[in-house]
């Protein structure tokens, strides 16, 4: 029994080391960029990768974020024989990680890419779901930060009503998804204030490095 209870308070420290790997800072550099902090948004998410470095380290970055989320929940789920709470924690000290790195101060990306990896392996057809309005926001408005709140915000729905059939998720999954969305929407804080105002720049696969 201690034993694993030490294996299971391993969990949220494991996921939060693995999420906090900073891959769009190092594919910055690997594709020629001293620091992607300092072009662009400043962020270190795929979007901004992308404008900075180009489109496949934007890509690679997107899919070794996602990769981060997806893995910390197929650990959690073999160290606690598939405990849907224990999978939610590992999940959320990902996107902790992910979105306060110790490694960089704690000034991270915004979370999209580790939480799609998340819930991919969590509930696959919530994530396609919110991935469909993604794509249809980016695609009719060309904002991706858009985008990343419209299916942020609806993902505890779509977890809700998704989760199984004829079955609500555990309150610890309801609950989790909640968190992780309202933490993705504060992390896009400055995003939403230049929608507001009209100056939140339109995504394109060029490396043309737009304002902040």
């Amino acid at each position: 029994m201690v034993e694993l209870n030490a294996t299971l308070i391993s969990i949220p420290a494991a996921a939060y080391l693995l999420g906090s790997i900073p891959f769009g800072l190092v594919l910055g550099k690997l594709f020629g960029r001293a620091d992607v902090r300092k072009a662009g948004s400043g962020n270190i998410g795929a979007t901004n990768v992308t404008r900075v470095a180009g489109p496949l380290a934007g890509i690679l970055t997107l899919l070794l974020d996602a990769a981060k989320g997806a893995l910390a929940i197929v650990l959690a789920a073999r160290l606690s024989d598939q405990s849907s709470t224990w999978m939610m924690i590992a999940g959320l000290c990902a996107l902790v990680g992910h979105c306060f790195p110790i490694w960089l101060g704690f000034r991270g990306g915004k979370g999209v890419a580790t939480a799609a990896g998340v819930f991919l392996v969590l509930c696959p057809p919530a994530f396609l779901g919110a991935t469909i309005l993604f794509l249809l926001v980016v695609a009719y408005w060309r904002f991706v930060s858009l985008g990343s709140i419209v299916a942020a915000a609806a993902m505890p729905l779509l977890i809700y009503f998704l989760w199984a059939p004829h079955h609500a998720p555990p309150y610890a999954v309801t609950f989790g998804s909640l968190a992780a969305a309202l933490l993705i929407v504060y992390k896009h804080d400055a995003n939403i204030q230049r929608l507001v105002q009209g100056d939140e720049p339109k995504f394109s696969f060029s490396k043309k490095q737009d304002t902040p």
